[in-house]
């Protein structure tokens, strides 16, 4: 019979069957001129550790001889890493599959050394990537701009340790379901992929024009204003929690290209400081880590002035086919944005953009394929949104004792 939740024992992580490491510090921590592309000692930065696990994309490295005047953060096999500082609680482990024998941690991750009798390390991941962990994070993290879960604070978070076959079958069924929603996530961005080589079939590279359409400003074939909240400070609340939408820079991140969901909602008093763009228009962000991504809206939003919105005239030009240009515009939009704290791009910038204008009727049927592959994506996004539902109850009820 399996032990219920009654039964298992919620430990403190500081009594738990493992070992908190941390990395160097100070003094002795790599400066940036000692990392290469390729040597001896992978050392992890934070932005190798997702929350969908390792991400090896960009890597630093250092020489052996750095490496072993290094005092603290070694990795072995088993070990589990989570990120401290910045983006807190991503975690990854360190299987059998990992390709870098050698890996020292920075001074923004953990260390957390079970003892694989006791507890698994691929347990300890799930359950650090369950909201039983998350919320005891959020209750204990410190900081604003950087946010930080000091290992004082660390020790303190409990864990539920289940008998060991029990934390096997919870590690399975958690992977199963993870598999079925990383091939769902698969299938979207590969819908993505088409809609980018549909359009250069029929368009060809628009930055480049080599199909040599006539040229048209954006500011001529389109409106481009930018959003507006006037209030300061910006939460103030007195403004927030009425019926109209009101969209962030991230979340035209998040919309998969049609911004239909929003964070947060404005009232009467928030839109009369505020301005909002109608059904059909394109959004852009224009500032910070967002910069250059857009989104057709779905429904009339109320957008801040770091987001600026499109309307295009459908005599002159598709709303799909305007949408996907500046996609292809984004990294030219990041590489010239000025070199800031906040990068941005600006009015200015957005209505001269020359943009390749082929004949109306080709640019509908582009419109026609764009729609029918928006609809499949639809299918699959409500598909994923019943997944992480399901993924979300498996985890609370996994670490209760109840699967």
């Amino acid at each position: 019979m399996i032990a219920n939740s009654l039964e298992w024992k919620k430990t403190k992580l500081e009594d738990a069957p493992l070992e908190i490491i941390d990395g160097d510090r100070g003094t002795n921590y790599p400066k940036s001129d000692e990392f290469s592309d390729n040597d001896y000692c992978l050392f992890l930065n934070t932005s190798n550790v997702t929350s969908s696990g390792f991400n090896f994309s960009k890597c630093n490295f250092v020489s052996k001889e750095r490496d072993e005047a290094l005092r603290k953060g070694r990795l072995k096999k088993g070990d589990v890493i989570l990120t401290t500082r910045g983006t807190v609680g991503n975690t990854a482990w360190v299987s059998e599959d990992v390709p870098y024998p050698i890996m020292r941690i920075n001074s923004g991750m953990v260390i957390l050394r079970t003892k694989p009798a006791e507890l698994l390390p691929e347990f300890l991941c799930c359950f650090i990537k369950s909201i039983g962990f998350t919320d005891q994070v959020k209750t204990f993290s410190s900081g604003t701009a950087q946010p930080q879960l000091p290992i004082t604070v660390l020790k303190k978070i409990k864990i539920p340790i289940p008998p060991l076959e029990e934390q096997k079958r919870i590690v399975e069924i958690l992977d199963r379901a993870e598999s079925l929603r990383a091939m769902r996530r698969q299938s979207i961005e590969q819908l993505n992929t088409l809609t980018q080589a549909i359009f250069v079939e029929m368009f060809g590279n628009p930055i480049e024009n080599e199909k040599g359409w006539a040229l048209e400003k954006l500011g001529q074939i389109a409106s481009v204003e930018r959003g507006k909240f006037t209030p300061r400070p910006r939460n103030d609340p007195s403004y927030y929690g009425g019926n109209f939408p009101f969209i962030q820079t991230g979340d035209i991140s998040s919309s998969f290209g049609r911004l239909n969901t929003w964070s947060q909602t404005l009232n009467e008093k928030g839109i009369a400081v505020s301005r909002s763009f109608p059904i059909g228009s394109i959004v852009i962000a224009i500032v910070g880590a967002n910069i250059g991504i857009t989104a057709i809206l779905d429904v009339e939003i109320y957008c801040p002035d770091s987001v600026v919105g499109i309307q295009v005239n459908t005599k002159k030009a598709s709303i799909e086919y305007i949408e996907r240009i500046l996609r292809f515009w984004k990294h030219i939009f990041v590489a010239q944005a000025p070199e800031t704290a906040r990068a941005n791009i600006n009015l200015e910038t957005l209505r001269p953009l020359e943009i390749p204008i082929p004949p109306i009727d080709l640019q509908q049927k582009f419109t026609q394929r764009v729609n029918a592959i928006e609809q499949l994506k639809t299918t699959h996004q409500k598909s994923l949104t019943e997944l992480d539902a399901l993924f979300a109850s498996l985890q609370h009820r996994a670490f209760r004792g109840e699967l």
